[in-house]
């Protein structure tokens, strides 16, 4: 049996191909997660963007499967020649917990929880949060976005 190549879905208003991956929401999603990724750089020639992808990605599938009662968890990742943008969306969960509420949490819960967002502020170039919009309201999207730096002159 020979491993599977991601297929584009269309392409990215970034350049490059866009890859989704729609995971159900179960402690598994962000081991999936992990090597539909993984796999998705190697492929693509981006080995140096791997491990960060990995831990941003697990944070971002871990949240919204621990703090959201989506059903589903859609992995979309935009990779081009210099970067690779990543965003999860869930449909949300009860008040007060979804992604969108509050990004940080206060300074004495960040010592044992809350951490994993400044990780990912960390090692990405950007990253942020948004909606679903009109089409989908309800739904939250955590993003980042890995690669070289632009050098500007």
């Amino acid at each position: 049996m020979s491993a599977a190549t991601p297929t584009p879905v269309h392409p990215s208003p970034l350049g490059g191909e866009s890859y989704r991956l729609i995971l159900p929401n179960t402690a598994n999603a962000p081991k999936l997660a992990r090597d539909f990724l993984t796999s998705l750089l190697r492929v693509s020639r981006h080995p140096g963007l791997v491990d960060d992808a990995r831990l941003c990605v697990t944070e971002l599938v871990t949240n919204a499967h621990c703090h959201t009662r989506t059903p589903l968890i859609r992995v979309h990742a935009a990779v081009n020649r210099k970067r690779v943008t990543v965003a999860v969306t869930d449909d949300g969960g009860p008040a007060g917990t979804a992604f969108g509420t509050a990004l940080r949490p206060p300074p004495e819960q960040e010592q044992e929880h809350g951490r994993g967002l400044v990780l990912v502020e960390s090692l990405a170039l950007a990253w942020g949060t948004g909606s679903g919009g009109d089409r989908h309201p309800g739904r939250t999207v955590v993003w980042f976005t890995l690669g070289r730096p632009e050098v500007t002159a």
